[in-house]
């Protein structure tokens, strides 16, 4: 909802403004403006990306748009999980483990957090840091650079989108001026209609580099920044999961491995301390 009202401010200030200074918003409504711009970015769009990147990028406008981000709950029932999770691999045995991690859809541990496996990846991530650790392929010191490097990767994957619309941002303001140049070509060509005509066409060429530069600066360069605080806050996310795997697997107490996790969440979303062991500690 934030992301709508910015835009909404952004769209208000700059046709406000100027309508106050006289300008009547009919003569910005160009439609050929808007189809050499739009559809060139579109275009190149198209051509600089790959099908899939496309994809990605419309997947997290949608969460961009939808405005929802990881809140203390969402950390809440990481930590549940994983405690429960390593609980019973320090009772049971790491073989214990196996029926919840090999087959998580039909864990019944799992199964009691709905939120957490609402997000695949998150929970595609979790379960594959814990199977090294049951398969005893890897040694406890190493699995923290497992886990890194995957990150890192995912983190890559993740900034192809941010990358692309960037490049479109970037794009825009010489798109605009491309548009500007086929209306003063269109101008000159239609010199002999008198100054009323010349001036109509001109204007409609001005119109469209304000179009490519607002709408480099003003929408999807934002866009792109935000998919950007989207991208971190799940890489976040992720790196929380990771802590607390690595620390399970260097011979941590669950609750400590949870503990040392829970410090590196940023504070808006951190449970204290004191809070954290009640909430596991209540787990039955």
């Amino acid at each position: 909802m934030l992301i709508l009202i910015g835009l909404v401010i952004v769209f208000v200030s700059v046709i406000g403004g100027f309508m106050m200074a006289g300008g009547h918003p009919g003569v910005l409504m160009h439609a050929s403006e808007f189809v050499i711009i739009f559809g060139m970015a579109g275009g190149v769009l198209v051509v600089a990306t790959p099908m899939p990147v496309i994809k990605e990028i419309i997947a997290k406008l949608k969460i961009a748009l939808a405005g929802k981000g990881d809140s203390k709950a969402s950390y809440e029932e990481l930590f549940k999980v994983s405690y429960e999770i390593f609980l019973v691999g320090r009772r049971n045995g790491l073989i214990a483990l196996e029926e919840h991690v090999m087959n998580p859809g039909a864990s019944a541990i799992f199964k009691k957090y709905p939120a957490f496996t609402a997000h695949p990846a998150r929970m595609e991530f979790f379960v594959n840091g814990m199977r090294p650790i049951i398969d005893g392929k890897i040694k406890p010191d190493q699995l923290e650079s497992l886990l890194e490097a995957e990150l890192s990767a995912k983190q890559e994957e993740a900034g192809h989108p941010v990358h692309a619309l960037q490049l479109i941002a970037d794009s825009l303001p010489a798109i605009g001026i491309v548009a500007a140049v086929l209306g003063i070509i269109n101008t000159m060509s239609a010199i002999a209609d008198g100054p009323e005509a010349v001036g109509a066409k001109v204007a409609a060429a001005l119109t469209g580099t304000m179009l490519g530069v607002f709408s480099a600066y003003g929408v999807v360069a934002p866009l792109a920044g935000r998919i950007h605080t989207v991208n971190e806050a799940e890489t976040a996310f992720l790196r929380c999961s990771a802590t607390a795997i690595a620390g399970f697997a260097k011979g941590m107490a669950p609750i400590t491995a949870i503990e040392v996790a829970r410090r590196t969440v940023r504070h808006d979303c951190q449970p204290g301390a004191d809070e954290l062991e009640e909430m596991l500690k209540a787990i039955k």
